[in-house]
């Protein structure tokens, strides 16, 4: 359904059904809340009001919903959760958008911490299988950074705003438990450090590491990620330009030997 349809006017409750797990391994289970409607408000809020009263719709008591959030800005990603069956951010969800019943629900593709808050270790092990850094020992002064073309750096400014929400990863049907794939966000990491002056000094071993079981050429082209990420990086257009990278880096190896 897609965000504002069947909205609620005139609302004087919100109904929230929320998808619980009381820790890893355990059988997960729905609460459903009923709280006091109010203008302009986000999920972030409507979480904080249930945890405030953690009463169900049909008056049991029971414990606080669990979730993560930290900036509210759609900056951290730490909020992300599937909302009425989209991966994307609670602060950034309105309820004045969303129709009722409100359905959340913990991302599917990584493990479940408890209630909505999941375990993401995979995808930063992920990026750390791609050097997604620029390496600096620390030890002495470097002096100001490479100069850079103003649309170079443009681009590359729209890649480094991915904020490893996880969105992209819970929408792709390659990310399940019979596939490696390491995922969109980690593909994309490589494309923005590899341009960039002193990272291109480690470009070969993210092509390596791209080129392993699960890398680039996993990917199913759903171009899912694309229309969820909150940050509308251009995701396809880096998996496709991490592929022709791959490719030529692969002719290069196969040639020396």
């Amino acid at each position: 359904m897609t965000e504002g349809a069947g909205k609620i006017s005139n609302r004087q409750t919100i109904n929230v059904k929320v998808k619980r797990q009381n820790g890893p391994g355990t059988a997960p289970y729905w609460d459903t809340f009923a709280i006091p409607y109010r203008s302009k408000m986000n999920i972030i809020s409507v979480l904080m009001a249930i945890q405030a009263t953690p009463t169900t719709a049909d008056g049991r008591k029971v414990s606080p919903v669990i979730w993560e959030s930290a900036c509210l800005e759609e900056v951290c990603g730490s909020c992300s959760m599937n909302i009425n069956g989209t991966p994307r951010q609670a602060c950034s969800a309105l309820v004045d958008r969303l129709p009722d019943p409100i359905v959340l629900e913990p991302f599917s593709k990584f493990p479940v911490v408890r209630d909505l808050v999941v375990d993401r270790s995979s995808m930063f092990q992920n990026l750390r299988k791609v050097k997604a850094w620029i390496p600096l020992d620390g030890t002495y002064d470097l002096g100001p950074g490479p100069r850079m073309a103003e649309v170079e750096r443009e681009h590359m400014y729209k890649l480094s705003q991915c904020m490893t929400c996880g969105c992209c990863l819970e929408a792709c049907p390659q990310v399940n438990d019979n596939s490696d794939f390491i995922g969109p966000a980690s593909i994309s990491q490589v494309r923005l450090f590899n341009a960039h002056p002193t990272g291109q000094m480690h470009a070969g071993a993210r092509l390596d590491a791209l080129m392993e079981p699960g890398g680039v050429h996993a990917c199913g082209n759903a171009q899912n990620c694309v229309r969820v990420c909150p940050k509308t990086i251009p995701l396809t257009e880096s998996i496709a330009e991490m592929g022709r990278q791959v490719t030529v880096h692969a002719l290069k190896r196969f040639f020396k030997g």
